[in-house]
This record gives C-alpha cells, structure tokens and sequence, in this order.
C-alpha cells in the first residue's frame, strides 16, 4: 500500500473519530445550553420565592428607614454585612445608591427570576449574579458574595469552560470505544480488496456493528473458497490441456514427412500459441491472486532489458539501476514489451530506456508503428484486449501481453501507462518502485 494511500485510510479513520466525538461535545453543550434556558423559564418557584419575600420583610426591619441620614443607613448595613458576609449595595427609590459594603453592586440588567415583589436573582454587569431584595419602603438590596478576586465576573464562565473540557474529555474514550471496532473492520475490508484472501476481523459484543463483522468474515470465507475454487479448477484444466497438446506435438514428429511441411508449421504455430496462452493465463491467475509480490532478488534491470532487447534487435540505453524484485517476473514483462513493439511497430526500430527518478526506476519502450488512438491508451491494458483493426492471432499475439505488463508493474509498486511518440508511434513507460 503507498504511503498516500496509508495517509489517506489514517485521516479517514480520524474524521470518523472526530466526527463523533464533536458530536458527542456538541450534544453536551446543547444540553448544558437547554438546561439553563429551561431553568430561566421553568415556573417560578412559590417558596422561593416567599423565602424571598419573607428575607427582604426581616431586611427592610433590621434597616432604618428611608428618611433616615445616609450615614445611620451605612451603618446600619455596615453591622448587616457581618451576618451576611457579602458585598451590600442598598439602593433609594430612583435606583441610586444610598449606602454599600464592599464592591458597590450595579441593578441587574437581565431580568429578574424571583418573585412578584420584585424581590429575585440577575445578573449584573461585572458582578455577575446578584440577589435582589426589595424591601417594603421601596428601596432595594443588591448583595453578591464577597470577594476580591480581580476575575470574579469571569468565575461563572471559566467553570463552564472546565465543567465543558471534563466533559469533553470523558467523552473521548466512548468516541474511541465507538469507532475503534468500525476501524478494524475497514482495515479487513482493505486487507481483503488487496489481495488477502484471509483477513478476518473479530467478533466482539452482539450489535449491528459485531453483525457487520461475522457478515464479512463469512463473505470472505466464501470469497477465499471461491478463489481456491477457481485456481484448482484452472490448474487441472491447464494440465488436462497440455497433456494432449503433448501427444498432438507427438503425432507431428511422427508424421514425419508424410504431412505437407505448410500444415505441420501451421498446426505447430497454434500448438505453440496455445501452450503460450495457457502459460500466461495461469501467470495472470496467479498475480490476480496475490498482487503483492515476495521482492527478494536484486536485479540488475538495464542488462535485463539489454538481454531482452537483443532478442528483437531493439537499441537499448539508459542508465544502470538496481532493484529488488521478481526477476523472473521483470524479464516476462520486459520481453512481453519487446514483443509488443515487435508486433505493433510496423517493423520499425525498436528502442527502450532505462533511467532513475526519486526513487523510481522508468522503462520506455518506443516504436515507429501507427500508435494508439486516444480512447484505446489504458483499454490496452485490460485482458484479451486487442487494438482496433487487429484480428483474433494477428501478430502472434493473445491479448494478454500488456496486460501482464500492468500486473508485473503493480506488483512492484509501480504502474505502466501508453503514450504518444512525438513523430508518430507509441511509447509504453513502466514505473517501478525501488525499495
């Protein structure tokens, strides 16, 4: 798997992961949002509200009235705030100030929840929330609790943002806990769609997602069962096919020279076709089975090509590199580009290149022949695929060529592609990876 598509899978399993834990935070702040807006316009309480009430009655006694000196009414507060240990603002009839105890208190803004005496709780700007009392003459009591902390006004809000940030972090792990059985089922499913006919993913507790599992590890059961299936099925019937491909080649050195020498060329052309053709559809069967190749040999792959390219007379160049990989499997595919060109390159010069980029190590093969429509250019590289206007056995060739070329290539790490020759003709560029 490329290092692309590893970081692709990983961000993916982290957007799921994210995704629902931001829904679980969002679900928490709605709610916290929902509480309080309920809370605000939930029924009064009546006993609350009478306690309230029945408060600011004992206040408004233990104060002097409002014709009373300023300085009789601070006092008089002054002895209140040691019973209530709060900040005390009292305020006349107009709202103004007439006396106050520790940070003077401003009217709450908001309105108020409390009772119908105006007595309640709001909140004040830079205060926070403060207790309204309304006393009996008409003036009123604000009281907040003392304190000097310069941030006060913010103490309601930072314990939201830290009762918000407990929350979020007790929500991560069920975020994980929920995503981390739907990862290990992707990662089955890719191990699958790569070529591991065993991959399986455990079974754990009995919901949808522990369904979701067994469904896939008996499709995959059955996915492996049907692709042993065919192999066998494919080898006994190559076996079957050659063993008479055998005698007919028997009978023809038999024959002798009692057979036209036209009919015994032609029937050993097809014997040799057919022989061909079965080889390379149990390699296709076999690379289709296991895409990922065991890459153990180091290969010298400009002399591989110099090798194949002598057998067509092609002009070969390049520079040297080396590579791990299936040496066997690289010389079919250089030999299977050869080939190609020899068939399609109208019997032009065939040339090839060898040459490194980052990591990358580029085969070109290059003909002089008609090229390749547009629309045909990624077609070649599909099974049984032959070029418009060839016929079934033009050229010697069974449609399976390049498309071995494509299997070889992606085997190791790489890919083949068809492009145009500048001048006319084709060039088919085979990347592979190094490492």
């Amino acid at each position: 798997m490329s290092l692309a598509a590893a970081a692709g899978r990983h961000g993916m399993r982290h957007r799921l992961h994210l995704q629902i834990y931001f829904a679980l935070v969002m679900a928490l702040g709605l709610f916290a949002l929902a509480t309080c807006v309920v809370w605000w316009i939930a029924p009064r309480d009546r006993e609350a509200d009478m306690f309230l009430a029945g408060v600011a009655q004992l206040v408004g006694d233990a104060l002097p009235g409002a014709d009373h000196p300023a300085a009789e009414q601070q006092d008089a507060l002054s002895r209140l705030a040691t019973k209530f240990g709060a900040d005390l603002t009292l305020l006349d009839r107009g709202g103004a100030a007439v006396a106050s105890i520790g940070e003077k208190l401003e009217a709450p803004r908001l309105p108020l929840r409390g009772g119908d005496d105006g007595s309640g709780i709001g909140h004040s700007p830079g205060h926070g929330m403060v207790a309204v009392l309304a006393l009996p003459d008409g003036r009123r009591l604000l009281a907040a609790r003392d304190s000097e902390h310069p941030y006060r006004p913010f103490r309601a809000l930072l314990m939201i943002v830290m009762l918000a940030g407990a929350l979020a972090l007790a929500s991560l792990p069920v975020a994980h806990r929920l995503t981390h059985r739907l990862e290990r089922l992707r990662s089955g499913v890719d191990d699958l769609g790569r070529g591991d006919l065993k991959a399986r993913v455990p079974v754990e507790g009995r919901d949808e997602i522990a369904d979701l599992a067994r469904s896939f590890n008996r499709a995959a059961e059955r996915i492996e069962k049907l692709v042993h299936a065919q192999k066998d099925a494919l080898a006994m019937a190559s076996h079957e096919l050659r063993s008479p491909l055998a005698r007919m080649r028997v009978a023809i050195e038999l024959a002798g020279e009692s057979t036209r020498p036209e009919v015994r060329e032609r029937i050993a052309h097809d014997i040799d076709e057919l022989d061909e053709l079965i080889g390379e559809i149990l390699l296709a069967s076999r690379l289709d089975a296991s895409p990922q190749l065991e890459r153990r040999d180091e290969v010298d792959l400009l002399a591989l090509v110099a090798e194949e390219g002598a057998r067509v007379g092609a002009d070969v160049g390049g520079s040297a590199v080396s590579l791990r990989g299936d040496a066997r499997l690289l010389r079919r595919l250089a030999r299977n580009l050869f080939e190609n060109a020899r068939r399609y390159g109208g019997g032009s010069v065939i040339e090839a290149e060898v040459h490194t980029t980052d990591g990358i190590a580029t085969l070109r093969v290059l003909d002089r022949g008609p090229g390749i429509p547009v629309e045909e250019r990624e077609r070649v590289f599909d099974a049984f695929y032959r070029r418009s206007g060839t016929s079934e056995g033009e050229g010697g060739g069974v449609g399976l060529g390049l498309a071995l070329v494509q299997r070889i290539a992606l085997g190791h790490g790489g890919s083949a592609r068809a492009l145009p020759r500048d001048g006319g003709g084709t060039i088919i560029e085979v990347a592979l990876a190094m490492a």
